[in-house]
Parts: C-alpha cells; structure tokens; sequence
C-alpha cells in the first residue's frame, strides 16, 4: 500500500521529491536527474523513480513557481518534438488560437518517451494548464489507453481538460476530446489518384506496424487496391520512420535489390518522398519520367520538389483543439467531443498516366 506524507494534523501534505527518492530507495539528486532529463541513468532506476512519481502523485514544481503568473490563463501542448514540421505546424495552430483567446501557450516535448510524457503532463496539471493537448503518432496498445484515461481523469479532477490531437479515440468513458484528420481517407485517395493513372505496382514506404498514423495509412492504401481489384502485395510495403534518411535508405536498399518492379511510390509522409526522389536520380531514374511519386502531409519540402500529395490541416487541428477544450472548460456538463478533419489531395507534377497493362 502507498502512504500519502500526511502533516501533524492529519492533514494530507503535499509530496517532495525526498519522498519520491525515499520510495524509490534513491537519492534526491538522482531523482531530480531524471526528472530534468539531464544526466543518462540506468534503466531499472529510472524505472523505479517514475513509478513512485505515478504511486505518490509527485508533479515537480520549480517551473509552476516561475511561471505563477500563467496559472488558470494557459493551455500546454506537449509534442514528440518540435523540430518536424508536422509537430511545429500543429503548435503554431494552438499557438495562435490561444493568442486569439488570451491564452498563454507552453510547450513540452517528450522525444517519445512515455515517462518523459507523464513527467510533463504532471508539471501542466500543476499549472493549472486549462488544457493539455498532446499530439504524436503512438502504438494504440492497453498500456497507451490506461496512461492516456489516467492522464484525463488526473487532469478533470484538478478543473483541466486532456485533448488528444491526432490521436485515437479513449472511448466514451474516458474525459477527454479528440480531434484528429482523416489519414485512411486521404490514403485511400491518394492511392486510387495513382491507381486511376494506370499504376498498378504501387511500393508504400514507411510501414511501422502498431503506430497509429502508419496502420492507417496502411489501411487506406490498401482499401483502395482492393476497390479497384488490384492483388495486394506484402512485398510492395516497405518497413520504415517518417524521416527522410528513412525514404533514401528504403529506396536505395530496393534499387540494390534488382531493377524496379514498381512504377509508382506512395511515401508515408513528403520527408520520406523527399529523401526516396534523392535515392531515385542517384540510381538515374527521373520522378515523374520513369517514377511516379505521392507523398503525405502537404510540409515542406512538398512543394519545392512539386510533389503531388495530401494535404493535412495541420494549423487547424492546433486551433481546433483549443476552441473545443475552452468551449467544454465553459460547460463541465457537456459531452466530450471526436471531431475528425478531412484531407484532400493536392496535384503536382510528380504522377505521370501509364497503361495499366505496363504496371
């Protein structure tokens, strides 16, 4: 059983991070590493730090102190990064929704890591954050549900509001909005756009099995294949990141392989398209000429390489995701909202008609 630190009076005091170390059986200063990110520590400590972090409810609280002035008037974003473009231009959105608001705007990234995540929605929930959106590509699994719902109901019950952007419904339970766009409809577009060209052999780049944004893209490539009567090919889906050192590296390793046997590829995102359009005229094959090419996200460098692609509504899954969780803030009794945004295709130069009988 966890024992809360309680004062002479009974009264339930709040938690210090000599508490956290003396349930982790660490020191303070080993705790206070990890929390801040900055010194490496073994796994099984760090391991043992969080999870009295979670038992002991502890939110480090230097930076709520500092930034006492933004309590009740803010809203957070944490993201996976913000050097993506696809994570700047959501934060730009919420950004300017909460300048439109006269709302603060604080950012937090957990380079993917859950821990890291869990760190800093505590530190928002201490700020008073009026809401936390989080935004990123996740493997949907039990353990994501069970920290996200612990996440909303930690966040309702301090007068917050949890808004997953980009993310997979919690269910009806669960307090908390979801906005996010229609990957499997712009998947599916974007591939029978290639299909109606002629193309038949069509490789997708970027397969990562699990995450939430690859399985539905997945998914949309291939129901589009199967409406138009096209065998679908294990072979023609390629394992990747959406990076794109990732879309150099898969093209590169296919051409090495032997002489193409696609005529058309569907990048997982433009930065994958960009860095397998590089691999294509090293090896000498011109896009569109010898190669069609689709890519995802409508981000630089889409344009610059006149990419035909998707276009995501990036900045207004940002602004989105503010007005909806103001708007309930207004009306605890309200609902908890799924809001999906559609995509739709935006035409280059980068797809060229063939004979259906030459794919």
């Amino acid at each position: 059983m966890v024992r809360r630190a309680a004062s002479e009076s009974g009264e339930r005091r709040p938690t210090t991070i000599r508490d956290v170390a003396a349930h982790a059986g660490v020191s303070v200063a080993t705790v206070s590493r990890i929390l801040s990110g900055s010194y490496p520590s073994a796994p099984a400590t760090r391991s043992k730090v969080m999870k009295a972090v979670r038992e002991l409810d502890y939110v480090a609280n230097a930076n709520a102190r500092n930034l006492a002035g933004a309590s009740s008037r803010s809203v957070a974003i944490i993201v996976n990064s913000v050097v993506s473009p696809h994570y700047a231009h959501v934060a730009q959105g919420v950004q300017t929704q909460a300048a439109l608001e006269g709302k603060l705007c604080i950012v937090g990234t957990t380079g993917g890591d859950p821990e890291r995540e869990l760190a800093t929605v505590q530190l928002m929930r201490q700020e008073h954050a009026e809401c936390v959106i989080l935004v990123g590509n996740v493997v949907n699994n039990d353990a994501y549900r069970e920290r996200m719902a612990d996440y909303a109901r930690a966040l309702a019950a301090a007068g917050s509001q949890l808004v997953l952007c980009g993310r997979p419904t919690l269910g009806p339970d669960v307090p908390a909005l979801v906005v996010e766009y229609d990957n499997t409809g712009g998947a599916y577009a974007i591939t029978s756009h290639l299909l109606s060209a002629g193309h038949r052999r069509i490789l997708f780049l970027g397969r990562h099995e699990g995450y939430t944004t690859s399985d539905s893209r997945i998914t949309g490539y291939r129901n589009a294949l199967a409406d138009h009567r096209v065998p679908h090919d294990p072979g023609l889906e390629i394992d990747g990141t959406m990076e794109r050192s990732e879309g150099y590296r898969m093209i590169r390793e296919r051409l090495a392989a032997g002489p193409p046997d696609f005529t058309a590829v569907f990048a997982g995102n433009d930065l994958i398209a960009a860095g397998a359009r590089q691999a294509l005229r090293e090896h000498g094959l011109r896009v569109p000429d010898d190669i069609s090419m689709v890519g995802f996200d409508d981000l630089p460098p889409s344009a610059d390489i006149d990419l035909t692609t998707v276009h995501v509504p990036h900045e207004e899954l940002g602004r989105t995701a503010v007005r909806l969780a103001l708007e309930r803030g207004q009306d605890k009794a309200a609902p908890a909202r799924h809001v999906l945004l559609g995509t739709h295709i935006i035409v280059r130069d980068s797809v060229r008609p063939i004979r259906p009988d030459l794919g």
